[in-house]
């Protein structure tokens, strides 16, 4: 069986008081998955954007990954579940 699929990640950023934040969104065309990233910079370190973007979308895009994954994992064991037939067999004699 030959699938070809194509998904884009939307990546959104924002600054605000030293702080960024990331969401990443991803639509499979059967779902959606969003993810969220945090940095902040320390009061003791230069202010340098980028940085901050950098981390805040990694993390964004890590946590969109492990979600992706964990529904991978779940539809995996659904596919290994016994059927409700099998669930129903009466106790052994």
């Amino acid at each position: 069986m030959q699938h070809t699929a194509q998904w884009k990640v939307d990546l959104y950023l924002s600054e605000e008081e030293g702080k960024t934040t990331a969401r990443a969104e991803v639509d499979t065309g059967t779902t959606s998955v969003v993810g969220h990233g945090l940095a902040r910079c320390n009061p003791k370190d230069r202010d340098v954007p980028e940085i901050g973007d950098e981390l805040a979308a990694g993390r964004a895009i890590r946590d969109l990954a492990h979600q992706l994954l964990g529904t991978a994992q779940r539809d995996i064991e659904d596919m290994n579940a016994p059927s409700k037939r099998e669930q129903l067999t009466p106790w052994p004699m």
